[in-house]
């Protein structure tokens, strides 16, 4: 790691080659981390994709961006495909000063001209890893150090990074959970066997319980572990309601009570309430086997969960709701019906939607956009919605605070994409246009990209009314950590040109004359170039305007006089910024020479 390190400061790029299963995913990850400036943004590169640039394509690296291209699961194909496309990629990183981590197939044939950026990444001891997991977890060292039968077995065969680090978790979860006798040699005894028997245990005891409201309570335990014996009750008998109408029992008196109950399971509630399995891991067990063994089951713990997530229950707290939700989608991306979990995403932000079903709308579609497996079908099917679909209920702002929120922060041109689709599409509400005005205050690579893409659409009021939020002149001028401005470009400012002669020509006055007089504010107050070509693109875009160009003019003049009386600057500026813009304008109608005078006339009307 320390060579792949050395090699992208020194060139940008590195390539980055090793084992399956030795940490060259994370390792790329941390690498660009460590590259991390507010410049720029991180990005995987997914070339491919529904709205992905082509590698080739230099709007798609921004100043001091950090690159991902993971093509460890590339067929031969995509890599040549991709090997083609880096020295256009290497050279757009080169020239924004940004970082480029690539990680190739293994066993993938490399290009000699690209040698020199690839660093194998050799898979550390498995006993060093765990015990770094075991370290961190608080393990004193006196334990761990020891040789222990069940590490060695567990160690013997080649396991990826990330079996070790869910055995040093079980381990961990087992020295929480074991009586304080215990040692490490218990502990990892109680991760083995969690490892190894908890499924077979699982069918045996679903077996021997035969009654509805038995199996309903161990379901209930095992989605709801280390939940409140309260919350798991009042669960069970939610499930058992989901499942068919309550049958006219006896007096609750005449039942057995939950401690009873719960020794069926071979579960126990502690002294805080807390109710978990006496074995270790025997929620995810249980879990499984219901899910993989009674499908039918599947339709009704969405909706059993959407009841939950609901109670009115002060036990009932982010962290419950949250692992929950996590666990039922869990189960539906480790069977691979992710199609399952997207259309359970959309019930839940549909029907008779509160706050908690929405929060557990938005987490279950977390889960799935962080899933290395399914995480493309999600975007996907993020963007149907977005682009595509009647949203109904509170299913747009689901999406608006998934893609702000978390696509943005892998897939910040994905997450443009979808947001630009909902906030053209958004009735009653800005908040998906707000959001898409956040993410590109961040990059000017986005902005860039956000100005283009409105340049060439429609040019719908819709449109022209994100473009008129986006246009901030703040940002078009700020200069961070480059040369330039975005408006210095001569591709924004067609793009700017485009859009505004749209504006002026498409709405109506009292929707644009507010951001004519925000540009105007801006020209006043800059020292430098850039306040005299706000102006000029202003008139530019005016001048286009075939039908009624004077009124435009007019119009424009007319907002230059009120910028004086509102701006917050100096009214002396303001004023010689009316007369620069009365000279363009005049310029433009060809009764003015197109150099200003040295001194700017001042209250002049045409």
């Amino acid at each position: 790691m320390g060579e792949a390190r050395a090699v992208l400061a020194d060139s940008g790029t590195v390539i980055l080659d090793g084992d399956p299963g030795s940490g060259r995913s994370a390792v790329a990850r941390v690498l660009l981390h460590e590259h991390h400036r507010d410049s720029g943004v991180f990005h995987e590169l997914l070339p491919g994709e529904e709205d992905e640039l082509p590698l080739q394509d230099p709007a798609l690296v921004g100043t001091g961006d950090q690159l991902l291209l993971d093509l460890s699961a590339a067929d031969d194909r995509r890599w040549a495909a991709a090997q083609a496309d880096l020295p256009a990629l290497r050279k757009a990183v080169h020239e924004q000063q940004a970082h480029l981590v690539v990680v190739m197939p293994h066993r993938g044939v490399l290009d000699p001209d690209l040698q020199y950026c690839r660093v194998v990444l050799e898979r550390p001891p498995g006993i060093g890893v765990l015990r770094r997991h075991l370290r961190l977890h608080g393990v004193p060292p006196e334990q761990y150090l020891r040789p222990d039968g069940t590490v060695t077995g567990f160690l013997t065969a080649n396991r990826p990074m990330r079996e070790i680090a869910e055995f040093a978790d079980l381990v961990r979860r087992a020295r929480e959970a074991g009586p304080p006798g215990d040692g490490f040699g218990q502990w990892c005894e109680a991760a083995g066997q969690a490892r190894n028997d908890g499924r077979r245990e699982a069918a045996a005891l679903v077996t021997k319980l035969r009654e509805a409201p038995q199996r309903a309570l161990l379901i209930a335990v095992s989605m709801l572990h280390g939940a409140h014996a309260d919350v798991v009750h009042r669960a069970t008998g939610q499930l058992l309601s989901t499942l068919g109408p309550p049958s006219e029992g006896d007096s609750p008196l005449q039942h057995r009570d939950l401690a009873e109950r719960l020794l069926d399971i071979s579960a126990t509630a502690a002294p805080n309430g807390q109710v978990r399995f006496e074995k270790l891991d025997f929620d995810s067990a249980v879990r499984a086997h219901f899910w993989d063994h009674m499908p039918d089951l599947r339709p009704h713990l969405g909706t059993w969960v959407a009841s939950v997530v609901e109670l009115n229950d002060p036990h009932v707290v982010t962290l419950v709701r949250d692992v929950l939700v996590e666990r039922v989608a869990g189960e539906y991306l480790r069977t691979g019906r992710a199609d399952g979990l997207g259309a359970l995403v959309e019930r839940w932000s549909t029907d008779a939607t509160s706050r908690p079903r929405l929060e557990a709308a938005v987490h279950a579609l977390t889960r799935g956009l962080a899933d290395p497996v399914h995480a493309r079908d999600f975007r996907e099917q993020i963007y149907q919605w977005c682009a595509n679909r009647r949203l109904k209920g509170e299913l747009a702002q689901v999406l608006v605070r998934v893609c702000a929120d978390v696509l943005a922060t892998s897939h910040p041109d994905q997450a443009l994409v979808r947001l630009h689709h909902l906030a053209r599409r958004e009735r009653g509400t800005t908040r998906a246009r707000q959001a898409l005005c956040d993410l590109v205050a961040r990059s000017r690579r986005l902005h860039r990209v956000l100005l283009d893409r409105l340049a060439r659409s429609d040019l719908s009021p819709a449109n022209l009314g994100i473009f008129l939020q986006a246009s901030d002149p703040e940002l078009l001028t700020l200069r961070p950590g480059t040369s330039h401005a975005l408006v210095d470009e001569q591709g924004a400012q067609r793009s700017l040109t485009t859009c505004w002669q749209a504006v002026l020509t498409e709405l109506p006055p009292p929707q644009w004359q507010a951001e004519v007089r925000r540009w105007l504010h801006w020209a006043a107050a800059d020292t430098g170039p850039h306040g005299g070509l706000l102006l000029d693109l202003l008139v530019s875009a005016a001048q286009r305007c075939t039908q009624e160009r004077g009124k435009v003019f007019a119009l424009l003049y007319e907002c230059a006089r009120d910028a004086e009386r509102t701006g917050p600057g100096d009214a002396a500026r303001a004023a010689e910024t009316t007369g620069l813009l009365l000279h363009k304008i005049s310029a433009a109608q060809g009764i003015a020479p197109a150099t200003p005078p040295t001194t700017s006339p001042r209250g002049t009307r045409p």
